[in-house]
């Protein structure tokens, strides 16, 4: 499994966070999806053979928000 921090600061309520959950624990090849609403930071543990860091952003696209990889 891999660890992926993904940036957006467009959430701002309990409903985005669990759209955002919820469209990546979907994903095949994710394990665990968690927003931190507070600092804006998406962490996600992944297979990185089934779903790349593309397929997460385009998911978090999917439920009408913008995300980018993060370093931290």
């Amino acid at each position: 499994m891999k660890k992926t921090t993904l940036r957006s600061d467009e959430f701002s309520c309990p409903s985005c966070v669990n759209k955002i959950e919820t469209k990546l624990t979907g994903l095949a090849g994710v394990d665990k999806a968690e927003v931190k609403f507070s600092s804006g930071r998406i962490l996600v543990e992944h297979d990185p053979e089934q779903v790349s860091v593309r397929e997460l952003v385009d998911a978090v696209a999917a439920v009408g928000y913008t995300a980018r990889p993060s370093a931290v």
